[in-house]
């Protein structure tokens, strides 16, 4: 029986998982988590074979508990499951130590078919995140200067891009405002930018906020 643990802060997602999952004879949602601190805990507690992971979570996003994750248990896979297209998070996941990434539009049995991918020790790559990762790998000069930020800078950025202050994205990731405006500073002299509209205008150019 593969046995698995979902963590997303929406109920109707993960309802929707169970019964794609109760309806393999060989799969069972063992544990589920609405927040990072539930999933971490589940994890600790409950045997299980795969993680499904959301990016967006309240209080820490998904990337950081990818790393603690996968600094517990190296060997668990983790699938990332989210609403974000490829080309925002697909690359930077992979790196971080995710098994697969998949976009939460998928058929149920492309979810299905990618849990068996990552449970039999393989990674699950969509087409486009493929070929994303092919472009990366052949030509890393060319890669966009966003990619370039570090995991936390990629958490700043992306909220300042959705309209938040420096002191709002200091509440939501429990920074001093001083770190946060330090953030930004590295941020818009990777970006090669100057303003906070400029990031906005960047952002909504290479389609990183919705």
């Amino acid at each position: 029986m593969i046995r698995i643990v979902t963590a997303d802060d929406h109920a109707v997602v993960r309802r929707g998982i169970q019964e794609i999952v109760s309806s393999e004879p060989d799969m069972e949602v063992v544990a589920e988590a609405a927040t990072a601190q539930e999933l971490l805990d589940c994890v600790q507690k409950c045997a299980c074979d795969a993680v499904l992971l959301d990016i967006t979570l309240p209080g820490r996003s998904g990337l950081e508990v990818l790393k603690e994750l996968k600094q517990g248990s190296s060997k668990l896979p983790v699938l990332i499951l989210t609403m974000h297209a490829e080309e925002q998070f697909g690359i930077r996941t992979l790196k971080a130590g995710a098994a697969g990434y998949l976009n939460k539009e998928s058929a149920p049995e492309e979810l299905v078919k990618a849990i068996r991918k990552v449970v039999a020790g393989g990674r699950y790559l969509s087409p486009a995140l493929a070929e994303a990762l092919a472009v990366d790998v052949v030509t890393p000069s060319d890669r966009p200067l966003h990619q370039t930020l570090s995991n936390r800078e990629d958490e700043v950025f992306r909220l300042l891009a959705a309209g938040k202050t420096v002191t709002d994205v200091g509440h939501q990731l429990a920074l001093s405002v001083k770190t946060v405006s330090t953030h930004r500073t590295r941020i818009l002299k990777k970006l090669r930018l100057t303003t906070t509209a400029e990031l906005i205008r960047y952002a909504i150019q290479n389609r990183l906020v919705d």
